[in-house]
């Protein structure tokens, strides 16, 4: 994937050409993304970010930055009245089905109190941390928080979401004078941003037990 995405890079076309396919592509690929959790998103958003600072336009960046925002906002806030329904629908949905799919008990209990300590508030982080988003929306699922209420929280967090993957992108842009180096480098940054809280946690998982009695400095 990441040979493919550098040789496309390698081979870019003039700038116009370049606007009028990137930007609906991000928006697609962004908007989808949010809604079948399983797009790199974040390093799409970077990637795009770096051949955007290698562009001639000012407004290239803006642009990146309020597709990406938009997308997600609008993956997002489908995403989440279509878990809706199936809270409300006796059967439930496979929607919701597939949000409860890809969170542990474990994980949705830390969501539920992290949600009943900070609120909405938590969703802005939820959009920050890889792997965060899932649990803290199924938690607003299970919770009923209105549609109304999650929309207000989560356009923030979008928005902080896609400022930061765009500086990532910035960042490998501004380190390599080619862009598809700063794509490679933003990307790899991408994926080891992401791999974080996962190897986090089995590092966790792992530690030894304490024997009983025993008390941790």
């Amino acid at each position: 994937m990441i040979g493919g995405l550098v040789g496309a890079v390698r081979e870019l076309p003039p700038e116009s050409t370049q606007q009028a396919v990137g930007y609906p592509s991000l928006f697609l690929l962004v908007a989808l993304g949010a809604l079948v959790p399983v797009v790199p998103t974040g390093a799409i958003v970077s990637s795009a970010a770096v051949v955007a600072f290698h562009q001639s336009s000012p407004f290239s960046l803006l642009f990146v930055f309020l597709v990406a925002a938009s997308a997600a906002f609008l993956g997002d806030t489908a995403l989440y009245w279509l878990g809706q329904r199936g809270v409300r629908s006796r059967n439930g949905s496979r929607w919701l089905a597939a949000l409860r799919s890809r969170v542990t008990p474990e994980r949705l209990a830390h969501a539920q109190e992290r949600l009943d300590t900070h609120q909405v508030s938590v969703l802005v982080l939820s959009r920050l941390v890889p792997a965060g988003r899932i649990p803290v929306m199924l938690a607003c699922l299970l919770a009923q928080m209105p549609l109304r209420r999650f929309v207000r929280g989560d356009a923030a967090a979008c928005l902080a979401w896609a400022a930061t993957y765009q500086l990532i992108g910035i960042l490998g842009g501004s380190l390599f004078p080619e862009p598809w180096q700063g794509v490679v480098a933003a990307v790899g940054l991408t994926v080891l941003i992401s791999a974080v809280p996962a190897l986090w946690r089995q590092l966790r998982g792992t530690r030894p037990e304490a024997p009983p009695g025993h008390k941790h400095p």
